[in-house]
């Protein structure tokens, strides 16, 4: 089994910063592709930021310029630094990831639970 745990979010006044951090621990060969989703109250999952192993990333256009997408491959760890934040930013942020968990190619996917930024004066 693979498990994804979010930690970093909170409340912040606009303008203000976070760095959310995801880890992933279990049966793990090696990790493709790593996203960061957000849902915010009455519309549908985004996807904000992806990188994947090369380190190549992709953002949604409402965060180009404000948020960066890192990893960390030795530690399973991928992370969100979120700057300038918005008050439209304020939804819950899921990390996911597409797990190889052995040497066959193929990778399945797997969610964190969730962590909730709240930006509000």
């Amino acid at each position: 089994q693979v498990q994804l745990v979010e930690s970093g979010g909170g409340l912040v006044q606009p303008g203000g910063s976070l760095r959310l951090s995801c880890a992933a621990s279990g049966s793990i060969f090696s990790i493709n592709a790593m996203d960061w989703y957000r849902q915010a109250p009455g519309k549908e999952r985004e996807l904000v930021a992806r990188i994947i192993s090369g380190g190549s990333t992709n953002y949604a256009d409402s965060v180009k310029g404000r948020f960066t997408i890192s990893r960390d491959n030795a530690k399973n760890t991928v992370y969100l630094q979120m700057n300038s934040l918005k008050p439209d930013d304020t939804a819950v942020y899921y990390c996911r990831a597409d797990v190889r968990i052995s040497v066959y190619p193929t990778a399945y996917s797997y969610w964190g639970q969730g962590t909730q930024v709240t930006v509000s004066s």
